[in-house]
């Protein structure tokens, strides 16, 4: 049967078989296509796409500034160096990136967009996963089976951020916005703006905001940690002026990974002195009399939640320039022309921006289960941070929160081709990590305090204190565990379906 035919209605004559699924098209999804393509070109695949377009979140937000939080060296992918002066980049020029890349790589032609994963069920006697998605507005059934089961949808819920619950807010007369959903009728110029929230998307908005609107004010209950970075990299520039636009580009990749490493740890190890460095940063920014203190001096350790960057200082910027503001206190109650704080002041406000956080969805929201048993991945451990304990043929693409997400995509990627390849050398159908919870202590799969993480800390699969059960967050050590450490582990479990049931 020809795969790109179209979605048939009916899910009998509509079964399709690949060698791999893959479902997401996204910065992971992409990622894990290449090193399909170029390690293991024999086998057969398909994206499984849920919207309409490639890039993910980077498709579906659209909020003003919206850009990266990581540099685009190590951000952007090895097989595909980023070219532009520009290290943090915004948000049209990422997705033209990657729509480019797919584009170049053929990987476009791979993917049945409008098609939601609902079911994905693994048969052990047949070796096989079958899933059941739906197409297009009217939720048309389909059917496709795999040998292998790659999900690289991420972990943020797309239909809704999150949105506490504000007293008072059905009495505002002005428009309430989530960031998420931006809205693209949503006119600024002139207005009076209050955006709730201390994380990457406030810090963003922020200043793209006020270089129109009367006046934005930051409302936070607390304070971020929040660091100013060049957005063009000098060194990447030096570079590429002087060597092959490879070698150029690798030496800047490992300089940035070896950085990121660096600080994180320094940070961690030496939390006091990794904070009066980040509040000295503030301080030259925003100058001796600015409450430092009060504004930018959270209650948390430095990375027991993300950093905030904000490229050449442009928060910054738009503070001194009196444009924006920040304001610490919580919400007493929304009125018809603002907000009124615990403090008795009011913000007014023509457009409230509820920049509140995101939500967590593990594999996209499918329903996953194995010989009819329902698969609870909070119930599960994670493997080498890639596969859930008890689930054959699985790979998930979780990336760092300390460093690019598509690092470990790519590691992802790489060590999944690496176990397809041993596969076929030896014979196996299946590979299943195996756990035994008696024998592991357990630990945070993600190690923030973010609300967005400690909100869905009863989704996420566990995760234990001591290999191979342990995601490190540290790029050297997981490269040496996922493209160089053993596959036949003792833990990693492969066998063989019998040719008769195969057939069957």
């Amino acid at each position: 049967m020809d795969p790109s035919a179209p979605a048939s209605p009916d899910p009998a004559s509509a079964t399709r078989h690949f060698d791999v699924l893959i479902v997401g098209a996204g910065i992971s999804g992409i990622a894990m296509s290449h090193h399909l393509q170029a390690e293991c070109p024999g086998k057969t695949y398909a994206i499984l796409e849920a919207r309409g377009a490639i890039g993910g979140t980077w498709d579906l937000f659209r909020y003003p500034g919206l850009r990266s939080d990581s540099d685009l060296y190590t951000f952007g992918f090895s097989f595909r160096p980023w070219r532009s002066d520009r290290a943090i980049a915004d948000g049209a020029s990422i997705l033209a990136y990657l729509r480019e890349t797919a584009a170049a790589e053929g990987i476009d032609r791979k993917i049945r967009f409008g098609t939601r994963v609902v079911r994905a069920a693994w048969d052990s006697a047949a070796a096989l996963w079958t899933l059941d998605a739906e197409v297009g507005a009217d939720a048309a059934p389909v059917r496709y089976t795999a040998s292998i089961l790659a999900v690289c949808s991420g972990y943020y819920a797309y239909d809704h951020g999150h949105s506490p619950d504000f007293p008072g807010i059905a009495r505002f007369a002005g428009r309430v916005v989530h960031p998420q959903a931006w809205p693209d009728d949503l006119a600024y110029d002139g207005k009076r703006v209050v955006v709730i929230g201390s994380g990457a998307t406030a810090v963003t908005l922020v200043p793209a905001m006020a270089a129109s609107a009367t006046h934005v004010t930051m409302l936070q209950r607390s304070p971020t940690y929040v660091v100013a970075l060049p957005s063009r990299d000098g060194i990447a520039h030096w570079l590429r002026a002087r060597l092959p636009a490879g070698l150029a580009h690798g030496l800047t990749r490992a300089k940035n990974v070896a950085l990121g490493i660096f600080f994180y740890r320094y940070a961690r190890k030496h939390p006091a002195a990794m904070t009066k460095r980040l509040l000295a940063g503030v301080r030259a920014q925003l100058g001796p009399d600015y409450d430092v203190a009060r504004h930018f001096t959270p209650a948390y350790k430095p990375w027991d939640q993300r950093l905030c960057l904000v490229p050449d200082g442009d928060l910054f910027k738009a503070i001194r320039s009196g444009r924006a503001s920040v304001e610490t206190d919580t919400i007493a109650t929304f009125t018809e022309d603002g907000v009124r704080l615990a403090s008795g002041r009011t913000l007014p406000a023509d457009i409230v921006v509820t920049a509140t956080g995101l939500r967590l969805r593990m594999l996209g929201g499918l329903t996953l289960t194995v010989d009819g048993r329902t698969v609870d991945p909070a119930k599960t451990f994670l493997y080498k941070g890639m596969m859930l304990s008890g689930v054959p043929n699985l790979a998930v693409t979780i990336g760092y929160t300390n460093a690019s997400w598509t690092l470990k995509s790519e590691l992802t990627a790489r060590y999944l081709c690496r176990l397809i390849r041993h596969m076929d050398r030896r014979g196996y159908t299946w590979c299943e990590p195996r756990a035994d919870p008696a024998s592991l202590t357990e630990a945070p799969t993600l190690p923030l305090t973010s609300g967005y993480v400690t909100r869905a800390a009863h989704l996420l699969p566990r995760q234990a204190d001591a290999k191979p059960w342990r995601l490190h967050q540290n790029y050297v050590l997981d490269t040496a565990a996922l493209r160089f450490g053993r596959l036949d582990d003792g833990t990693m479990r492969f066998g063989r379906t019998p040719p008769a049931r195969r057939a069957a």
